[in-house]
């Protein structure tokens, strides 16, 4: 029967699961127990202590070693999520006596990224030089998922449609509207009048890969002008493959215009006047309920706030 938490809270120590780490990592007792500086015996009382703190075995001893029951599994897991907290608070703990202010990995879409973000890096770096934040820019669909299984602390997007949200809170900061791209030289430039959404799709479309709302957007697009989509397509999430596919081809692209104005400028891309009936739903700033926020997470949070 398994113990009660109050039980759990009690008895519980922390090489309780410093043995369940070893053990899951050799199997064997004796192994683990030299690994932890224990005896044998010792470490066999406290694997016993343990069982009989959660009320449920936690290993099955064979001659050849030893395997973790499915309770085992359980307990291994969160024993390493323990330890991983540790060695997180470790970092901070000396972060703050370096005068630093620790790491935040940021998750954000395409939009977003020249301008806001861009300008929330250059303005946090320049107050906190050694402030260490890392950013992975894809579709939502990607990125939601990556924060809930906490491989992010914060994103910059959209919660899918249909997603399990329960778990998230989101706060809109900017609408985007999209626009169709191409090379500078493309034959559709250069034309007298605005290139009909028909005309367009004799070209190959790089666009981005199911379920994203960019694509969405695109596909309800064509649906609603009543137009084939083009049947020649590219599906990527890459803008650097985006605008080495463009560069190199009379491909087209949707990109944000945010984005499309960014790379319009440079003179790596031209805009085409062809309008998307479609608008992308507000990007957000996109956060994990109940869950504590770091020091350093909160300035990328204050400062995005403080941009957008």
């Amino acid at each position: 029967m398994i113990a009660p938490i109050s039980t759990i809270r009690k008895r519980l120590r922390l090489r309780h699961l410093q043995l369940m780490v070893a053990l899951s990592e050799s199997l064997s007792l004796r192994k683990a127990a030299e690994e932890l500086a224990m005896t044998q015996p010792a470490a066999t009382k406290a694997l016993q202590e343990l069982e009989d703190t959660v009320g449920v075995a936690l290993f099955i001893r064979h001659a050849r070693g030893m395997e973790p029951t499915v309770y085992g599994e359980a307990m291994i897991r969160y024993a390493r999520v323990v330890f991983e907290n540790l060695g997180e608070l470790r970092e901070e703990l000396a972060a703050i006596a370096a005068g630093d202010v620790g790491k935040v990995r940021i998750g954000a879409v395409m939009a977003p990224a020249p301008d806001l973000l861009t300008q929330v890096i250059v303005s946090l770096k320049a107050q906190h030089p050694r402030l260490h934040m890392t950013v992975q820019i894809d579709t939502s669909d990607v990125l939601v998922p990556a924060l809930q299984q906490d491989e992010l602390d914060i994103v910059v997007g959209r919660i899918p449609y249909g997603f399990a949200d329960s778990d998230l809170t989101f706060e809109a900061l900017s609408e985007e509207d999209l626009s169709i791209v191409s090379r500078p030289d493309h034959p559709m430039t250069t034309s007298a009048s605005r290139p009909r959404l028909a005309e367009l799709t004799r070209f190959a479309w790089i666009v981005q890969p199911h379920p994203s709302p960019m694509r969405q957007i695109i596909d309800q697009t064509f649906r609603e002008s009543r137009v084939s989509p083009p049947p020649s397509t590219v599906e990527t999430s890459s803008i650097l493959t985006t605008l080495s596919l463009l560069r190199e081809s009379d491909m087209l692209a949707v990109l944000p215009s945010s984005v499309a104005r960014y790379y319009s400028d440079l003179g790596t891309i031209a805009a085409l006047p062809t309008p998307l009936r479609g608008r992308l739903a507000p990007y957000g700033l996109i956060l994990r309920k109940n869950h504590r926020i770091r020091p350093a997470t909160q300035l990328v949070i204050d400062a995005i706030r403080a941009v957008a």
